[in-house]
């Protein structure tokens, strides 16, 4: 089951910052975020998304978090597709933006996002410390972009 979350969206902070590393950059978009939360039957928390309104049908999926044992059961692509669904019917625009990973893009494209640009030196410009994914340095964001309708 997925649920949007309204209030105390801090309490989710632990499963956030698996997907981006640094808590202020977090809080700057969490207070005017949407909150999603996939859970089972027994109210476990298995994935977290957070989706920004960016203007003129524009939304932005800013964090996607699956709890590590819980990786690779379909968890995120299930949360990607909700979101997507959801938002469609108020814009026509999905857009992601994510470390240039062999991890990440390839989910993204598997869930319809395609390449759209790149934003240079973004990972080292706009946090305090170097992030690390499947052993490179992320230095430039890849945006990649899907159609909602």
């Amino acid at each position: 089951m997925i649920r949007q979350v309204f209030e105390n969206k801090e309490v989710y902070m632990d499963l956030l910052l698996l997907a981006d590393e640094q808590e202020s950059m977090i809080a700057r978009y969490l207070k005017r975020g949407e909150l999603f939360v996939l859970e089972d039957i027994q109210v476990d928390v298995k994935a977290v998304c957070v989706v920004t309104h960016e203007g003129n049908g524009l939304f932005e999926l800013k964090n996607l978090a699956t709890k590590p044992n819980e990786q690779r059961k379909g968890y995120g692509k299930q949360m990607v597709d909700f979101v997507c669904e959801h938002f469609k019917k108020r814009g026509h625009t999905m857009q992601v933006g994510t470390g240039d990973s062999p991890l990440t893009i390839p989910f993204y494209e598997a869930c319809g996002f395609i390449k759209s640009h790149q934003i240079d030196n973004f990972f080292i410009d706009h946090y305090d410390h170097p992030i690390f994914e499947a052993g490179q340095q992320l230095v430039h964001m890849i945006v990649l972009t899907k159609k909602l309708n």
